[in-house]
């Protein structure tokens, strides 16, 4: 087991110079720390009490530290390692979350929860490979769950599969036709492939559901308006990426098309403005920075150019490209 371990250890430190950057909030799963997992713990009620206080005042290190000297004394507990994992999950620590769930699952079968925050870190740390079985277990287990499929769905589309991830995310809409996000995905996946009209008519029908949500997502109008400002349909476009930024007025792609937008306008100086709140919103991301010099290029301003392409062949050679949301 120690072998075992060591080597999933060196295969997984590996993977940690290109993280997943796809994963937001929304995707993180529960913590599944509810008062029966506590009490099912084999744990004195004084430590029951303090890792539940831990917890919720999410004061992580305190409990990681609980829980690790309780495994020592008790190795054999599955429980102990999977609410470890857990816990390590929600402490961003997703190295120790994949090991500390692998040594549960030595011990006892992994429940579904457990198995696809195993997935999730799994994504995280830029080994799909391995998330790929586990989603694939789940979803095998579970099949009238849309969550499963529509993981495997991004799998797909980040190897570039479309056609399958295609099949996967209409699945998902038919196992839950309320599913924002697997129209919105689906939506990027007609776009790769050249389906323009379909991808337009999916994105619509994301944003429409998402305005039904109480916190809605800036993605789904980000995706249309991208597309739009790509197919030359700018008025419709500027609708859409003002829908993004009134949901999320930092983002800084939104910012990034809107200043692509005003550029193919014309418009220099608002399309600047734009451009410098994307590269204010997020310093390593080159995009911005080629538009920019292309503006000041046009200006006759060649050493503010210059010095913009100069930035962007920097973030360019340091950040490998992102993978859509």
């Amino acid at each position: 087991m120690r072998i075992v371990m060591s080597i999933l250890v060196a295969l997984l430190l590996a993977g940690l110079t290109s993280p997943a950057q796809d994963l937001r909030l929304e995707d993180v799963p529960s913590t599944g720390l509810g008062p029966d997992l506590y009490e099912s713990l084999p744990l004195e009620p004084a430590q029951r009490a303090d890792l539940e206080k831990a917890v919720k005042a999410r004061n992580y290190e305190r409990a990681e530290t609980l829980l690790v000297e309780e495994i020592h004394r008790n190795p054999k507990s599955a429980s102990l390692l999977t609410t470890l994992g857990g816990i390590f999950f929600l402490d961003g620590r997703y190295l120790q979350c994949a090991i500390a769930l692998k040594k549960a699952e030595a011990l006892a079968p992994l429940n579904d929860h457990n198995r696809f925050t195993l997935a999730l870190a799994y994504i995280i740390l830029d080994h799909r490979d391995w998330a790929r079985p586990e989603l694939e277990k789940l979803a095998a287990n579970d099949p009238q769950n849309a969550l499963y499929p529509y993981w495997l769905g991004r799998l797909d589309y980040d190897t570039m599969q479309f056609k399958p991830a295609v099949t996967r995310f209409q699945k998902v809409l038919e196992l839950n036709p309320h599913f924002m996000k697997g129209y919105d995905n689906l939506g990027l996946c007609y776009e790769a492939l050249g389906q323009y009209d379909d991808a337009i008519r999916t994105y619509q029908e994301a944003i429409r559901l998402n305005r039904e949500k109480p916190n809605p997502s800036p993605w789904p109008p980000l995706n249309l308006g991208t597309l739009l400002v790509r197919l030359g349909k700018l008025d419709d476009a500027r609708t859409t990426l003002q829908e993004s930024l009134r949901y999320d007025p930092r983002l800084p792609k939104a910012h990034y098309q809107m200043g692509l937008l005003l550029e193919k306008e014309k418009k220099d100086n608002e399309a600047i403005e734009e451009l410098r709140l994307a590269v204010n919103g997020d310093p390593a991301y080159p995009d911005p920075h080629y538009v920019l010099g292309r503006i000041y290029q046009r200006l006759g301003d060649k050493p503010r150019a210059e010095a913009a392409w100069n930035t962007f062949r920097k973030l360019k050679k340091e950040k490998p490209d992102e993978r859509p949301h």
